[in-house]
């Protein structure tokens, strides 16, 4: 009688640590699963960024030892795979590079050597457009846009 007592017990505890955890785990806006720097690499520090909505932020880095941006756009909360893209262009010289595809956590990374040069960049998810011109250079005001298509 004692066994099927302790066994009684040690089912109750477990039925509520279960319990417990699934109505305190894990919240929907959990932290993204990636940064920047992991994507684009150590050596690339965050020099600007930009909201995709509420759905997440393309960041724009650099590398002062190679002279080369990266951007990446990085979804708030990974999940299904959804339309995303990252793209990177330098005006003075047309070097340009993206990637877009469907991807459960980030667009990128995309590359451009833009040391000394201003540089337009941006990305999507889903049906959130943002776009970023003449960034990154004194001779000019950036201009940002946000679009929902």
């Amino acid at each position: 009688m004692r066994n099927i007592r302790t066994l009684a017990t040690a089912g109750a505890l477990t039925t509520l640590v279960v319990g417990a955890t699934a109505a305190f785990g894990p919240t929907a806006s959990a932290a993204p699963n990636t940064t920047p720097q992991k994507v684009c690499g150590s050596a690339y520090k965050t020099v600007n960024s930009a909201a995709v909505g509420s759905l997440g932020t393309v960041y724009l880095t650099y590398n002062a030892s190679n002279g080369k941006n990266c951007v990446v756009t990085i979804r708030s909360t990974p999940g299904a795979a959804k339309d995303m893209s990252a793209y990177l262009y330098v005006p003075d010289t047309d070097a340009s590079a993206s990637d877009y595809g469907s991807y459960t956590s980030y667009a990128g990374p995309a590359y451009v050597y833009g040391k000394g040069h201003c540089v337009s960049w941006g990305g999507h998810i889903a049906n959130v457009y943002v776009s970023v011109e003449n960034s990154n250079c004194a001779s000019f005001k950036e201009q940002r846009s946000l679009q929902v298509r």
